[in-house]
């Protein structure tokens, strides 16, 4: 493992263990465990549920972007690998990706390249995703996120800054679609995929089905993130605050391995706007994280042990 890598795993756990004893500044341990103690593990496990169906429904969707390349996999081989995914991707972020079409490349004979190309079109399907559920909130919480950018408004500093961003912007298009450097390279890539991607999913043979589970997993997302918000006492979100504190979650996973220490902070943050105090909007970070968590480790680590069982005779 080169120097490079081991930075991109090291400064994540460094930024998530500075933002753990942050977090523990707020709501002491022994707060913490009070709410663990008083939660309600119904409501949890409810969340737990839609968790569990949004990773079934994710198994599931794969078989669309295989079909049209000759492969079937089985439902569980499928399963399976996304479940250990999720686990890899919890110690090794964007190491799940890979991991799962390796695992389907051995069980499943599935040529790694082509599984791992069908896996990106997942995520940029995904990406659409999430920024639908962006303009959604964006839309349904327009007024309060209006009013909050226009609380101490400066309509000099706040059109001057305006006109330095899409000129900015601008200058920074035109350098990528002039420039031959690596960096423009792959942006310009990273775009082309993107194009391509979109495009290929509306040119599949069960696109409807495809875009059908889709939502499905982003519904079970934000499902899984609604039914444990009354898991603790007294506390009472309005969607706009679902949907802000889900958003802000979910960059948390993208920033440290599967939100460590970053999560309740996000997560807190999002739902003091809507007059949560940080005490409790801390304490069911910590437990919203903490179920993710669990439930990615134990089945994960099952998918683990099961894969290769279910497989004996391969």
């Amino acid at each position: 493992m080169n120097f490079k890598k081991i930075i991109k795993i090291i400064i994540p756990l460094i930024l998530g263990g500075f933002l753990v004893w942050y977090s523990l500044t707020i709501v002491s341990p022994e707060e913490l465990a009070e709410y663990f103690k008083n939660a309600n593990y119904w409501w949890i496990a409810l969340g737990l549920f839609f968790g569990v169906l949004s990773h079934l429904s994710r198994a599931y969707r794969w078989k669309y972007l295989l079909e049209p390349l000759g492969y079937k996999p089985k439902f569980t081989n499928s399963a399976l690998a996304v479940l250990i995914a999720y686990l890899v991707n919890l110690f090794l972020p964007r190491a799940g990706e890979v991991s799962r079409a390796a695992l389907m490349a051995n069980y499943e004979k599935i040529p790694f390249e082509k599984g791992f190309g069908t896996i990106v079109a997942e995520r940029i399907a995904d990406l659409i995703m999430m920024l639908i559920i962006i303009s959604i909130t964006l839309f349904i919480q327009f007024d309060f996120i209006w009013e909050l950018l226009t609380k101490d408004f400066n309509p000099v500093k706040t059109i001057s800054s305006l006109l330095f961003a899409i000129l900015g912007l601008t200058a920074i298009i035109l350098f990528i679609k002039k420039s031959k450097t690596k960096f423009a390279l792959k942006v310009k890539s990273f775009v082309l995929g993107l194009k391509e991607g979109v495009t290929s999913i509306f040119k599949m043979k069960h696109k409807w089905s495809f875009i059908f589970h889709t939502v499905f997993i982003w519904a079970m997302y934000v499902a899984m993130f609604w039914a444990t918000i009354p898991a603790v006492d007294g506390l009472e979100v309005p969607i706009g605050g679902i949907l802000i504190g889900f958003i802000a979650g979910g960059f948390s996973i993208a920033a440290t391995n599967g939100g460590f220490g970053l999560y309740p902070v996000a997560v807190a943050s999002a739902l003091a706007l809507f007059g949560i105090d940080k005490v409790t909007g801390n304490a069911f970070g910590w437990i919203m994280w903490t179920a993710q968590t669990a439930m990615i480790i134990i089945f994960g680590g099952l998918s683990f042990l099961l894969l290769p069982i279910y497989n004996k005779n391969k």
